[in-house]
């Protein structure tokens, strides 16, 4: 017979089965993202570029004031590679909890969707759509010693006049490409591109006169610009940019309805819950309207917009739909 020591031993063991299989069959019943409360631990921001570059500024700048709204750690991991698809496929493996974030540029997510059809993530279909973080113009610069065009239609007559012209760019898709490709467009006129490997190397051999003409992020040509090293022909806002106020827009310039920006849009693993979504975009938006946070993006060129996930996911469809037709046309292939 079993005595009494033995009897509530089993008793015990029993209770703690049965504490055991109601956990997990709570486990079992609670909605993806549920598991634990956000923020748990600490927040891993991913940039699928190398550091310094926009999309690394941004998101330190954002997870600074992160940091401090959600009271834990926010750390930025820059994860480089093929065109930010490394980066993609880490946040698609990772838990829809909130506390793995993605900060990627256009390129991330809506020209690549647009260019590669054999991508290895779907941006749409892969991601829970966040917030579009901050947007910033183009602005359409030549090299003032081999252009002397000072206004758009003269840089128009000079293209035509000479089609043999070529630009740079950060590479192939990338959204100073694709401005360019859409410009020639809608304007007839034609050059070469000559891609680099990121738009410091494009603006070099553009100061250089190795290539005569760029669309460049209006943040990253501003000192060059000052310094009489490029001339700025054209915006790409709908209206002048304090940052150049001198400068006229595309459609000052005669190019009707011609709009262009380059963002920056936060997003996390698909099946992120609808209330946890909401927490995480109350905490990012939060953190990006921070004065402090959009004067120091502002100073580069960065307005903040700091939107709703729906908003921003009808924003992000209608770029996925607009540059796929200018790929069409231009006859992009990805390297």
């Amino acid at each position: 017979m079993l005595n009494d020591q033995n009897h509530a031993a089993l008793g015990r063991r029993g209770l703690l089965r049965g504490a055991a299989a109601l956990g997990a069959a709570s486990l079992a019943l609670r909605p993806a993202g549920a598991e634990e409360a956000w923020p748990g631990r600490p927040v891993t921001v991913l940039v699928p570029f190398v550091a310094g570059g926009s999309s690394d500024v941004v998101a330190r700048a954002m997870g600074q004031r992160l940091q401090q709204g959600i009271g834990q750690p926010v750390v930025v991991e820059n994860r480089p590679g093929a065109n930010g698809e490394v980066a993609a496929r880490a946040v698609v493996r990772s838990a829809p909890d909130g506390h793995t974030l993605f900060l990627g540029s256009i390129g991330v997510f809506a020209i690549n969707a647009a260019l590669r059809p054999n991508l290895g993530y779907d941006p749409v279909r892969d991601l829970a759509p966040v917030t579009l973080a901050v947007t910033t113009p183009n602005v359409l610069v030549v090299n003032p010693r081999q252009v002397p065009a000072t206004d758009l239609a003269g840089v128009i007559a000079w293209m035509k006049a000479n089609p043999g012209a070529s630009y740079s760019t950060s590479g192939v898709g990338s959204s100073d490409q694709l401005t360019m490709e859409l410009f020639k467009q809608r304007t007839g006129t034609e050059s070469t591109h000559v891609p680099y490997g990121g738009g410091a190397a494009a603006q070099t051999d553009l100061i250089a006169g190795n290539v005569q003409l760029s669309f460049q992020n209006l943040g990253s040509v501003t000192g060059h610009i000052a310094g009489g090293r490029m001339r700025a022909i054209a915006v790409t806002s709908r209206e002048r940019h304090p940052a150049l106020p001198d400068v006229p827009t595309m459609i000052e310039g005669g190019v009707p309805d011609f709009e262009v920006t380059s963002w920056q849009a936060v997003m996390a693993p698909a099946g992120l819950a609808g209330p946890l979504l909401e927490r995480v975009n109350a905490a990012v938006v939060t953190a990006l309207r921070h004065p402090e946070t959009a004067r120091r993006l502002g100073e580069i060129g960065f307005a903040v917009v700091a939107d709703s996930p729906e908003s921003y996911r009808r924003f992000q469809q209608a770029e996925i739909d607009r540059w796929r037709e200018v790929v069409r046309r231009a006859g992009i292939r990805a390297e």
